[in-house]
């Protein structure tokens, strides 16, 4: 899509910018646009888009007991591996989520994708073996099941009647404290590539909320557009459609594009946008950056083999 002029209402200070090109429009919304808006909701409502607060609670009691779960696993592992009872007593380790619960977009019975995040001395074997056997033990833990060989190694489980795809990397720190910030390049450093792809998912779910100007707008445009992917048979990148991941991209652009709209303008801008997109150029939301960690960086003006990238 060729680039468009901004439009800026006068008297207005320029405001932090976002994405690769100016905005097309800073407008701010109008009060129609918020009636518009709360029709939206309202037109969602019915198809299981929002969770109640109880829901809602549950989730975060049961990711609760799951981050001290594994804390408690780590702590017994370290000391099974003769460290120091100094040493085990701030061993640490955490619980990450990301993909839809982490967007903040997720359906009422969605799974929960998670990543369970270790020190060094913690191996992946130990995830699959004693930490798995840790689970089997947990009454609240139904339909265990690990899928140990794929491209992104997972354990599969429900905890209280709460899905979560639970997925594992060690990082090559002493210690994994609480405030740990998972988007710094330096914390791929050393790691191998299973590590690396587990916490992709992490990473690319806090850039996208980093990288767009109001979270809840963006949110909110994204579960109307996912639930109009839905309805008509388009949302599974197993099937060669856009997985979640790239419909959130999608929206994170528009975002950017018109910084100040609402959620129910931003849908209609979605369509405008993407409708007239030059493919297949790239929708980036930031330009491509070199860690210098020596891994491979998507771009297909110098890698051949993304010359025809699927979304």
């Amino acid at each position: 899509m060729k680039e468009m002029s901004s439009t800026m209402p006068s008297g207005q200070q320029p405001q932090k910018h976002y994405g690769i090109t100016s905005a097309i429009s800073l407008a701010p919304p109008r009060e129609i646009d918020h009636q518009y808006t709360d029709k939206l909701c309202d037109a969602m409502k019915p198809f299981g888009v929002f969770e109640d607060e109880d829901e809602l609670n549950h989730r975060l009691a049961v990711l609760g007991k799951l981050n001290n779960f594994v804390k408690e696993w780590i702590a017994e592992i370290s000391e099974l591996k003769n460290l120091p009872p100094s040493a085990i007593s701030c061993v640490g380790g955490k619980i990450f989520t990301f993909g839809s619960y982490r967007l903040g977009v997720h359906t009422k019975g969605a799974d929960i994708d998670a990543l369970c995040v270790a020190p060094r001395h913690v191996e992946r074997s130990d995830f699959f073996q004693s930490f798995f056997e840790k689970l089997k033990q947990h009454e609240e833990i139904k339909d265990l099941r690990a899928v140990e060989d794929a491209f992104v190694p997972v354990i599969k489980f429900k905890f209280d009647g709460i899905e979560i795809d639970l997925l594992f990397a060690r990082l090559a720190l002493q210690s994994i404290p609480d405030n740990l910030d998972l988007r710094g390049d330096s914390i791929l450093r050393n790691l191998d590539i299973r590590c690396i792809r587990s916490l992709n998912g992490c990473r690319v779910t806090d850039e996208i909320l980093y990288l767009v100007p109001n979270k809840e707008n963006f949110r909110l445009t994204l579960r109307a557009i996912k639930l109009w992917a839905k309805r008509r048979g388009i949302y599974s990148n197993m099937l060669g459609f856009l997985g979640g991941v790239s419909w959130a991209m999608l929206v994170a652009r528009t975002c950017q594009l018109y910084p100040n709209a609402v959620a129910a303008t931003l849908v209609h801008k979605f369509f405008l946008v993407f409708s007239k997109w030059e493919w297949p150029n790239p929708v980036l939301l930031k330009q491509p950056e070199d860690s210098n960690l020596n891994l491979p960086v998507w771009d297909p003006r110098t890698l051949g083999r993304n010359n025809a990238p699927i979304l």
